[in-house]
């Protein structure tokens, strides 16, 4: 068995590990409410209409969220881009990060890490939020497709 250096050890693994725990129960309960409450179909959730739609009467950047989820935890990715493209491109870098953060905490592991030169993440960003804000809640045009219905 090879022992880890203390170095590649977190300082203080138990926030660490109690962060991770937190973490997977969060994702946990997200699963379990999504498949309790199809957010597909037309009946009332429990946490009520969405309050960024009643104020502005669009599609807000978490608008399809979701949808997306409950698209992505049944395997059609079509309509899982099509209800929160932004989302899902983050879904993958976001899962390895929580890969990657997992396994130090709880082994003193170090995975490769991601690479993404910040410049990268703020046009993501800056991307993300023209297309989620605007393009996608223009009346017509090649962007109608992902905009999303109300079903509030």
């Amino acid at each position: 068995m090879t022992r880890i250096p203390i170095s590649a050890r977190p300082s203080s693994p138990l926030p660490h590990r109690i962060g991770t725990l937190l973490v997977a129960f969060g994702l946990a309960a997200a699963t379990a409410y999504v498949l309790a409450f199809n957010p597909t179909d037309t009946n009332p959730d429990p946490t009520g209409p969405c309050m960024f739609h009643v104020l502005f009467d669009i599609n807000g950047p978490a608008c399809g969220g979701t949808r997306m989820y409950w698209y992505l935890i049944h395997g059609d990715l079509i309509q899982a881009f099509r209800h929160n493209p932004v989302a899902l491109i983050a879904f993958p870098p976001a899962a390895y990060g929580l890969v990657w953060w997992t396994t130090w905490a709880w082994s003193g592991k170090r995975l490769p890490a991601l690479r993404i030169p910040a410049s990268i993440y703020i046009a993501y960003g800056v991307i993300g939020l023209v297309f989620l804000l605007v393009l996608r809640n223009l009346p017509s045009g090649p962007f109608t497709w992902f905009n999303i219905p109300y079903l509030g």
